[in-house]
Parts: C-alpha cells; structure tokens; sequence
C-alpha cells in the first residue's frame, strides 16, 4: 500500500537540456571506431578557439520535444572505411545511448559526413634509418 502512495505523488519534473543530449550523443558517436571526430563548422571552430574551452556538443545539433528527441551529427570519419556502416553503427549506438540515459524516444538520428582523414604514416625513409 505504501507503494501505490509514492507512484501516485508527484513530486516535480525533470527537465533534460538540449545541451546535455548534445553531449551524450557526442560521447556516444566518438565511441565508434573510425570516427575521427565531430565537424562544428567555421562558426564553432572560431568560438573553440577564442574561449579555449573543449566543447563535447560541438556537430551536434538536437531537437528536444516532451518525450523524444531528433539528432544531427556533422561526423569526420577515418579514410578507408566503409562509411554505411560506420553511419549505421554511430546511429545504433547514440540511439542506445541517448534512450537509455535520458527516457527520451529518438525518433531519428540524422548523420551527415563533412570530412574524410587520411591515417598518419609512420614511415621510415633510408636516411633516418641511421
């Protein structure tokens, strides 16, 4: 009997910012191997630059409504790859990750490629062999 008081109190709500799901999805798209990391575009690279300060959210873009959310990642990704299933994979994984720290539904999770790296060589030329 107890327990159908506590259900039945509403105590308050619980308000998720946009911010916090912009970082979640961030953290979750940067877990896939062959992402390089996330695009901000010009805009963000300035701010970045001027402020100093690391942002987790940048080329994360989220819509948040009562109970779902919609999530655009501006993704750079590793040269060589198979960029459907990377995109297939970041989307799994920020949908999981999202859904399951927040309550939200994500009602679609939109991957849009700005950029491809080329991996680093760490070739040796014969004259540094010496």
């Amino acid at each position: 009997m107890e327990n159908e008081i506590k259900d039945t109190v509403d105590v308050g709500i619980v308000k998720i910012s946009d911010e916090v799901v912009e970082v979640i999805a961030g953290l979750a798209a940067a877990d896939i191997k062959g992402v390089i990391g996330l695009s901000s575009g010009l805009v963000g690279g300035i701010t970045h630059v001027l402020s100093g300060k690391k942002n987790l959210a940048k080329g994360v873009k989220v819509n948040v409504g009562e109970d779902s959310a919609s999530i655009d990642l501006n993704l750079v990704v590793q040269y060589g790859i198979k960029i459907p299933e990377i995109a297939a994979s970041v989307q799994e994984n920020v949908k999981r990750a999202v859904e399951s720290m927040t309550g939200l539904v994500v009602s679609g999770v939109n991957i849009y490629i700005q950029n491809v790296v080329l991996p680093k060589e760490e070739t040796i030329t014969e004259g540094e062999e010496e």
